[in-house]
């Protein structure tokens, strides 16, 4: 038997692409897959605000960083993307589907705009990406996809309509990404968290009237920050997780158990 050592979670020399990767989660995950000695290609829609994190990263961990700006909201876009991606290393090794947005509404007040863009980024690009990425993977020996879903696609949210169907459709979409793409190496498994306090998660959780009611359902008695979440996608991304694949991983501080 042998014993575990850090090198089963390093990704030296592997190359990783991360999406919606220039601020908050993408941000840290970015940070953690640099550290743990991956080159990146790093994507979102904004080039100053990628350029930003991308020479941060270079300074401190002194890896390859290349930007590629994209709108995931256009499946041309994203499928440009997947082929641009490819060609920077000569392959990938790592996706990491982060991107996603979130338009808080009720049931009732649904419109269909708002449904059709949050599926959008939140399912179709990710599942395009996993897609065409996750066959020039299969070509070439595996990799590791990661998606990063949600809590709320575990369990019903209000006003998270459209979000939580679009999340609980990722979950699926990999565990289909994992089945066929498995007997080639590639493995595909999501990521479920609570609320992380990004931008996105202070606006729509901010106020403390409507965040109590949440906290209190966590026992951990807290909300994510965004390296719980960059922790546990370099986890699977690592060969430490060699025999992990279709799996939701909660990142909830107990919230699914309560």
């Amino acid at each position: 038997m042998t014993t575990p050592t850090t090198a089963a979670y390093r990704l030296d020399g592997m190359r990783a692409l991360v999406t919606g990767a220039s601020r908050g989660i993408g941000a840290a995950v970015a940070d953690a897959l640099a550290g743990a000695g991956a080159n990146l290609v790093l994507t979102a829609r904004g080039q100053r605000d990628l350029e930003v994190t991308a020479k941060g990263l270079s300074d401190r961990h002194r890896r390859e960083i290349t930007t590629l700006v994209a709108d995931l909201s256009q499946p041309v876009s994203t499928e440009e993307l997947a082929e641009r991606a490819l060609s920077v290393y000569g392959g990938l090794d790592v996706l990491v589907n982060n991107a996603g947005i979130s338009i808080p509404e009720s049931v009732v007040d649904t419109t269909a705009a708002a449904w059709d863009a949050t599926m959008a980024v939140n399912l179709r690009a990710p599942a395009l990406l996993g897609s065409r990425i996750g066959a020039a993977m299969a070509a070439s020996g595996g990799g590791s996809i990661v998606n990063i879903a949600s809590a709320a696609a575990l369990r019903a949210l209000p006003n998270h309509h459209a979000y939580g169907a679009s999340k609980a459709g990722l979950l699926m979409a990999t565990k289909v990404l994992a089945l066929e793409l498995g007997p080639q190496g590639v493995r595909a498994n999501t990521l479920c968290p609570t609320v992380v306090l990004t931008e996105m998660g202070h606006r729509v959780w901010g106020e403390q009237e409507k965040a109590a009611p949440m906290l209190a359902r966590i026992p951990s008695g807290h909300f994510g920050v965004p390296d719980d979440v960059a922790h546990a996608v370099v986890f699977l991304a690592s060969p430490g997780a060699g025999m992990v694949n279709g799996v939701d991983l909660p990142v909830d501080g107990g919230y699914g158990i309560s």
